[in-house]
């Protein structure tokens, strides 16, 4: 079974077929070949239930602030607020970059529309401070994946959509994970713009500052009312996606007045667009998730793999290099789908906490996103900067390897991912 599906799969795909296609014909021909009693409304049954999730809602509105923030001033007025408290130091520029991609990620949850919206303009001003092309490249598409373990995170909604884990507690989970990532790429870069001697902005005033705070108080209330009101209870994330398209509307098109309302069909036609493609993913990998588990392919893998009683280290390495690996090649969504259900059964058997899981899974899909030769934001930076392949993932080991020091920490140390719940 496994070597049919397998063979469909690879088939399909060096034929350039879209990836639904192939995550839907790939298990209705086990199906068929092995069970060929079964009712094929059933496998209809399963791509319809794949998008009837309640959580999935958040998915479209989540995506729709962020396209808001694209197109108007709340990714400028974050850089300026974090320069204006850390760009004079060592690495001063770099940290900003980091620092402004974590807040933008706590808005957005998208790692393409961080690159796009923090990447653009930060580019520029790191040019202009004496930092290398490659070397800006590689932090800004770096940076950009803390947005995928800060809340809110697509990428989070999906793993919870295939287990039913809880989506506010993956959410408050990831907090401590990305910080943990920003706080590397923080000291890395301090003590590389050193030895490089790039030089420091000049420092500014408390005046300067003060006016660099009123200015960002209204883009940093999305990270507040989304984090506070999902940990205090307030409101589900699905109710807290809708009150950040609501007040990324207010912002742009009230406050800060830089899109008008005629805007906004263009923007959510673009939203729907990107929506549209992870539905339909998301349909054919419930169809997908379910043959597998109708045919017991999990238990035929993991028991091949792992053994009969692997000990939890095991599993989650395994889950690590697995995803990961998946990562560099297919879109995260493609592979949390595809992956989840096999892993998942036997890491619950043996006693790991799926939100733990989780920030493992969600961890290995953002390493994944910059892991050449297929990582997503490498191909966005192509397209976003203009730049070739090899000129942007010149600088990337230095954050890979930071990256994998830190799945190292949080597979050893389960209550980095696990201490705010």
């Amino acid at each position: 079974m496994v070597a049919l599906l397998m063979s469909i799969m690879i088939f399909f795909l060096l034929l350039n077929f879209p990836m639904f296609i192939t995550m839907i014909i790939a298990p209705l021909a086990v199906l068929i070949r092995y069970f060929p009693n079964i009712n094929p409304l059933l496998a209809i049954q399963q791509i319809v239930a794949g998008i009837q999730a309640y959580v999935l809602l958040a998915v479209p509105m989540f995506i729709f602030a962020a396209d808001i923030m694209c197109a108007g001033q709340t990714s400028k007025r974050l850089l300026d607020f974090v320069e204006t408290f850390v760009g004079h130091i060592h690495g001063g520029m770099a940290i900003t970059t980091a620092a402004t991609c974590t807040l933008f990620g706590a808005i957005s949850g998208s790692t393409q529309a961080t690159v796009v919206a923090i990447g653009k303009p930060m580019r520029n001003r790191l040019l202009d401070s004496g930092y290398r092309d490659e070397d800006t490249i590689a932090l800004i598409i770096s940076s950009a994946i803390i947005a995928l373990l800060i809340p809110p995170s697509i990428s989070m909604i999906m793993y919870c959509v295939v287990t039913g884990a809880s989506v506010g507690d993956l959410f408050i989970a990831g907090v401590i994970p990305g910080l943990l990532m920003l706080l590397f790429f923080a000291v890395y870069n301090y003590f590389d713009a050193k030895r490089k001697g790039i030089p420091r902005t000049k420092k500014l005033t408390w005046g300067e500052r003060v006016k660099a705070v009123k200015d960002a108080i209204a883009p940093l209330g999305f990270p507040v009312i989304i984090f506070a009101g999902i940990y205090s209870g307030f409101f589900s994330p699905t109710e807290a996606a809708a009150i950040a398209v609501l007040y990324a509307a207010i912002l742009e098109l009230l406050l800060f007045k830089t899109i008008k309302l005629k805007d906004l069909a263009n923007i959510a036609l673009s939203t729907a667009i990107v929506t549209s493609a992870v539905f339909i993913l998301v349909a054919a990998g419930q169809l997908f998730s379910w043959a597998i588990s109708y045919a017991k392919i999990p238990q035929l893998l993991t028991t091949a793999l792992l053994g009969v009683n692997p000990s939890v280290i095991k599993i989650l390495a395994m889950v690590t290099i697995f995803f990961f690996v998946g990562c560099m090649f297919v879109d995260s969504i493609v592979v949390i789908i595809i992956l989840t259900p096999i892993f998942y059964p036997l890491a619950v058997k043996a006693g790991i906490h799926p939100i733990h899981l989780g920030i493992i899974v969600t961890l290995q899909a953002a390493i994944g996103s910059i892991s050449p030769p297929f990582g997503c934001n490498i191909f966005t930076a192509c397209a976003v900067f203009d730049r070739p392949f090899l000129k942007v993932i010149k600088k990337l080991p230095a954050y890979l390897i930071m990256l994998v020091m830190i799945s190292v920490l949080i597979i050893v140390f389960p209550q980095l991912s696990l201490a705010l719940i």
